[in-house]
This record gives structure tokens, sequence and C-alpha cells, in this order.
């Protein structure tokens, strides 16, 4: 009887191997990505961010750079995905997923290629500094395109506390981002050198930067100013809440008006209950719809006897809308107005609304708001100087610094999270206000129509908060402040300066190989030759 034997394929084992390896890889850079997305607000996890990129580091390090933006790739995914699930309750059924999932991963895109790049410029000296630098840089284009830029998720701003967020007083939130970044790829070359077999001043170098930022942060602390310099105001901002319906809640501008002054009315019995006066009321983003004055808000103002602070949707006589805040005085009424400017796309505007229609034929409900154009960035309010950013803008580096420019010693954030749901939203957008307090050294007073609203120290400390959903309001003494930070004297130039530096570093990373290759070329030629 014979029996025929069959060899094993040779190439079975390698195959095998490289199946699994892409599989670990995967699976740890979407485990990363997600581990980044846990640093966020609420969760005071913000130290889990470095670790994130310490494992997004060592997925991509010695990969090709199609491999490395791959896996950079699903890592933001694992990261965007959780992170923007509250749009799926602005949008509501009507639009389903796409946008969620488009959005996702068009600013995966830019982590893919953050990723790519890394592995190009990692063996310069000192190249965890330098893919550092990659990955924050690559935070300035995406707050440019698409769509006018949606800076949400900078890695800065899951850094509301903790060692890092401090450097924000001295070069903003892409030196916090830097600052996160560099200590988890520190953590990886650490990991790879203890691995190999480089020299014992590799490994020191290595430590070095894993803990310069850390030690920084800790330094800059000590810094960080909270004292009045020009007095105090006793602020009360105004939560009247609003149906949780996304989208439809542009049809009850009525209602929101209503809800606001039943809280603020409440809030005034108990106000003359404790015998306290405020000096500043504070209303939150389009509160009501302004048209040719209003008798009711008018009125409430009065029974306040203080100027106020009032989000409104303002119609021009053209006969488009601008989201504005008014100052508005109990003897003359509304008068000052600075008008939003970084509108929120497909909520206040649709771009590219033919190519949407492709999608949704709901954005025909959406008419384009007209931007404002960042005059009266500070208004001039309750004795003081004001600044004032809207809800979205909050994630722009750009409307607080130009309050601050314009002579703003107190800062207010009107926002209506409740197109956002019960999510995560608003808590994400507290943090980049606490943020936004150490970058400016100012009180910040975020005023929201169903939460969360708060107060915030200028060491981006909470001293009072609301809940979402709940009518609710909140009084506190606020510092007047008027030294600026290192952060606002560079202003621009922290951010365009590590953008130059990572361009220059990558033409570096490319040099490297191209004379390494060269180098390479001639050697096997000579021992071919010889």
């Amino acid at each position: 009887m014979s029996s025929t034997v069959t060899s094993p394929d040779p190439e079975a084992g390698p195959r095998k191997r490289f199946s699994r390896a892409w599989l670990v890889r995967f699976l740890v850079a979407a485990a990363s990505g997600f581990t980044l997305y846990l640093s966020f607000a609420p969760r005071p996890l913000w130290w889990l961010a470095p670790l994130a990129f310490t494992g997004f580091a060592l997925v991509v390090h010695g990969r090709r750079f199609r491999g490395a933006f791959g896996y950079a790739f699903v890592f933001g995914m694992g990261f965007f995905l959780p992170l923007l699930t509250w749009l799926l309750d602005f949008l509501g059924p009507g639009f389903g997923p796409w946008p969620w999932l488009g959005l996702a991963m068009a600013l995966s895109v830019y982590l893919g290629f953050g990723g790519a790049f890394a592995t190009v410029v990692w063996n310069l000296p000192l190249g965890p500094l330098w893919a550092a630098l990659v990955i924050i840089a690559l935070e300035t284009p995406r707050a440019w395109f698409p769509f006018g830029g949606f800076p949400w998720g900078r890695v800065a701003f899951s850094q509301p506390e903790g060692a890092f967020v401090s450097l924000a007083s001295v070069g903003g939130a892409p030196l916090v981002g830097l600052a996160v970044v560099l200590t988890g790829f520190g953590i990886a070359a650490l990991c790879l050198r203890l691995k190999g077999s480089d020299a014992r001043r590799s490994v020191v170098a290595a430590s070095a930067l894993t803990l310069v930022p850390v030690v920084a942060g800790l330094a800059v602390w000590p810094t960080i100013g909270t004292e009045a310099q020009d007095g105090e105001l006793t602020v009360a901002t105004v939560q009247g809440n609003a149906p949780d319906i996304g989208l439809a809640l542009e049809g009850r501008r009525d209602e929101l008006r209503s809800n606001h002054l039943a809280e603020s009315a409440r809030l005034l019995e108990k106000l003359k209950a404790d015998n306290t006066k405020v000096d500043l009321l504070i209303w939150p983003e389009t509160a009501m719809a302004m048209r040719a004055g209003d008798a009711g808000v008018d009125q409430m103002v009065r029974d306040y006897g203080t100027q106020a602070i009032v989000g409104a949707l303002v119609r021009l006589p053209d006969g488009s809308a601008q989201n504005s805040a008014l100052v508005w005085d109990p003897v003359t009424g509304p008068g000052q107005r600075y008008a939003k400017q970084q509108l929120v796309p497909f909520g206040e505007y649709v771009p590219a609304r033919e190519v949407a229609k492709l999608v949704t034929p709901f954005v025909d409900s959406v008419a384009n708001m007209t931007p404002g154009n960042g005059d009266n960035a500070a208004l001039s309010v309750a004795g003081t100087k004001v600044g004032v950013f809207i809800c979205y803008e909050t994630a722009f580096d750009y409307p607080a610094r130009e309050s601050v420019a314009d002579g703003a010693e107190l800062l207010v954030v009107p926002t209506n999270n409740a197109w956002y749901g019960p999510g995560e939203m608003s808590y994400q957008q507290l943090a980049m206000s606490r943020l936004r307090a150490i970058e400016h050294g100012r009180a910040v007073v975020v005023s929201a129509t169903s939460g969360v609203s708060a107060i915030v120290a200028p060491d981006g400390s909470i001293t009072a908060s609301t809940s979402l959903f709940t009518a609710d309001s909140l009084v506190g003494r606020v510092p007047l402040r008027q030294q600026t930070t290192l952060s606002d004297l560079l202003g621009v130039t922290t951010e365009y300066g590590l953008l130059a530096l990572a361009v220059a570093g990558v033409t570096g990373g490319y040099v490297l190989r191209f004379r390494t290759r060269r180098a390479s070329a001639a050697k096997a030629t000579r021992e071919a030759a010889g």
C-alpha cells in the first residue's frame, strides 16, 4: 500500500506570523485610540492620554509609510468615533450615521498622516520629539479643514487638570498637546531601547524626553495667578433649560425665552431673600430671538437693576441672522453686540449644500447665518471689559485671544448645548473653557441653556456648576485680572512655530533616508567590485 507524503508549505509559518502580527497591531492601535478617548471629560483621567500615545508609537514604529498611516488611522477611528457620538443626538435619525462616520474618518486621516510622518522623523536625533511635533503640527490644518476646521478632540483638550495644563499659560493648547504626546512617545522610546541593545546614553535621552514635559508642567503651576487685580464682580448666569430634541430646537425659540425669563424671576426672588445684588447677569447662547426689541427681557433687566449679557439670535436688515451676545442696560436697553465668528457647519450654515443634499434632504431646513467680523471681542459692561466667545468658538484659539488683546478682564462663554443631547459634549466643551482660563489667566463663566453651566477660576478649577437638562442658576464672585500671560504675548507664534519645526523635521527625515540609502548602495557597489 502506497502513501503520499505532502511537504509542508515553507511559507505557511511566515504568513501566519505576519497575519497574527498585523492583527495585534490593529487591535493595539484601536485600543490606544479608545484610551485617548477615555482621557477626555467627563472622566478625570488626563494621565491616560500620554499612555495612549505610547501605544500609538509602538504600533507605527518600524512600519513603512503606508502601514504606519493605516495603523494611525485606526487609532484615530478608535478615538473619534466614541468622542463624537453626541453628533448622532444633534442630527437625529433623519441624517443617519453617515455625517458622524464621515467626520470621524476625515479627522482620522490627519492622525494617519501623523503616524506616517512620525516614522520619517523617528530616526533623527531626539526622534520622539520630532514625531510629537508632527502630531501636534497636524492639529493646525485640522482647524482649517474640513468645513472651516474642526479642532474638537485636540490633545490639549484632554488636560483640563493635571501635570501638563499649566503649560497653556506659556504656549496655549499647542504646547500642552506637545507635552502630552512627547511624554507618551518618550515612554515608547524607552521601551524600545530597553528591549534592544542601544547604548545607555540612548536610554538616558529617552528618559529625559519622558520626564521633561512633566517636570516643566509641574514647575509652571506656581506661576498661575488667581488673585483679583482690578476688583471682583458678583455674576449670575441663568440656565433656563430646553427640550432634548436636537436640531428641532430651531423652532422653539419662544420656549427658550420663556424658560429663561421664568428662571430669572426665580433667581431674582432668591437674591432678594438673601439680600444679594449681582453686578452682571448672563443669559446663554440664543436664549431669545431679537427683532425690534423685547419688552419682557427689557423688564426683567430693569427688575434686576444691573447690566446683562444676553445671548440672542439677531435679525439683520437683509433678513439673515447672527448668533450674538448683547449688552442689555436696565435704562437704555440693548446696545453693544458681539457676533459669533466661527459658525457650526450643518448647524448654523451648510457648506457644499448641493453635495450635502445627496446625503440627506434635511439640510434645506438649515438656514445660513452670517458670521461676525470680530468687532467688540471684549464688551464694555458692568464697569469692566468682558470677553465673549460663543459655544463652538471655545475649540478655536483666536476668539479668546482676541478678547484678551481687546482688554477683557473676565471671559464669558454663552452656549446652547441642548442641541447635542445628554451625552458628553457639554463636558468636553467645559474642559476647553477650563484650559482657556489657564491659557489667558482669566476667570471664565460658562452660561448654557441646558447645562453644563459653570464658574471657572483662573487656574481652571470649577467653583460652581449645574447639571444637564435642569433649570438652575449660578451666582458667584469672580476676580478681574489684567495680567497678560506669555501665551497671550506669543499668540500664533507658538502654533506656527511648531508647524514650521515639524515641516523642517520631516524634510530632515527624508534627507537622512536618502543619504542612508545612497551610502548603503555605495557600500554594496564597493563590496561587489572588491
